[in-house]
């Protein structure tokens, strides 16, 4: 991998929310300017006027082109040049906008290489017309064919969405063999290049509790995609009931879970971990992370926000970035190996065999 510092992109978000508030107190730590070079995607007048509400020393450098960023400074790219209302804690169809036009330069940007990784500030999906959130957009922008996946980052846990952003009632009729076999070998890809684990094992969550017994999804659908993808030599297992898996602590045993929907995932996701949280948009060459939260409009310009999820965003952009380089590069060792993550040796065991587990849905 080449020796220079990585240029993280970072859009602005709603210019009404936190997102300027993050950034300021994020690269307020002299030692962020030593692990990367960043590119503000936003405004010079709409950062001077959080700076000031905020009272937070924040310097940066204004810059037309994300070419010309300097290393060891807070690059400030203008996307927009007309004067944008700020009115802190209230999202407007204004700051909605201010949001896209930093979003659709970045991804002008990024099919022109001129930054590695990508931070998103959170944004208001209903006061930007037309726009059913940013993971889409990019989708649509750069995604040219392939399928993203929200996957949910915390200490020692990985959670992938089958699906996202569904009304519950859809879901059922979206869970297909084939959505199964995609999520399951593009989260089974993300571990083993941006993660570096070599052999991930996956564990597939039921969609139907285990209190109402066997249910098609189940029994037609889920079950038989995890047995091809097992048979295929992926190391996943399942389905398990989602409570009991998170509750008993088993869902230690894997590197990854994939949860059906939205909620599955995020509640015991957001039971489990701290405000540290990640979300990480897997499936794209775009590396892409956001945090797990909103604009927070409700504690937007009082100076309160928690930058953590945000920074770890930062973190993990880079750790995946990295990861990649050297999982992509020529292995000119023959003896190198890649990082196994530490299992009792029993696990092998307890898991060979997922229809028989005593957790599984299809057994209960």
């Amino acid at each position: 991998m080449e020796d220079r510092k990585i240029r993280v992109a970072i859009t602005h978000g709603d210019t009404n929310g936190i997102g300027y508030e993050l950034i300021f107190k994020t690269f307020a730590e002299p030692d962020m300017l030593e692990l990367c070079t960043p590119i503000i995607y936003g405004s010079p007048k709409t950062a001077a006027y959080h700076r000031k509400a905020l009272n937070i020393p924040a310097n940066f450098s204004i810059i037309a082109r994300a070419e010309d960023a300097v290393d060891g400074r807070i690059n400030l790219l203008t996307t927009y040049e007309e004067e944008v209302k700020v009115d802190l804690g209230t999202p407007t169809d204004e700051s909605g906008n201010a949001a896209l036009l930093a979003l659709d330069r970045a991804m002008t940007d990024f099919r022109s290489s001129l930054y590695d990784v990508l931070v998103t500030a959170p944004v208001d999906n209903s006061h930007i017309q037309g726009f059913s959130g940013q993971t889409d957009f990019i989708e649509r922008s750069v995604g040219e064919g392939k399928k993203p996946m929200t996957l949910l980052l915390g200490e020692g846990l990985r959670i992938g969405l089958a699906t996202d952003n569904l009304p519950i009632k859809n879901v059922s009729a979206t869970i297909t063999p084939e959505l199964i076999k995609e999520r399951v070998t593009t989260l089974y890809n993300t571990i083993r290049r941006e993660f570096r684990l070599s052999n991930p094992r996956i564990a597939v969550l039921a969609l139907n509790p285990a209190i109402i017994g066997n249910g098609k999804e189940e029994t037609e659908i889920i079950q038989p995609a995890v047995k091809e993808l097992a048979d295929n030599g992926l190391n996943v297992f399942g389905p398990f009931d989602a409570e009991h898996l998170f509750g008993s602590g088993e869902y230690a045993a894997f590197d990854a879970i994939l949860a059906m929907y939205h909620d599955q995932g995020l509640v015991p996701f957001t039971t489990l971990t701290a405000t540290d949280g990640v979300k990480y948009t897997a499936g794209l060459d775009l590396i892409r992370t956001s945090p797990c939260h909103g604009a927070a409009f409700d504690i937007a310009g009082k100076g309160i926000a928690d930058e953590l999820s945000f920074r770890h965003a930062i973190y993990t952009a880079i750790d995946a970035f990295r990861n990649r380089c050297l999982h992509d590069e020529p292995m000119h060792n023959p003896l190198q190996k890649l990082y196994h993550e530490k299992r009792e040796d029993g696990d092998k065991v307890r898991f060979a065999a997922p229809k028989k587990h005593e957790n599984s849905v299809i057994e209960k």
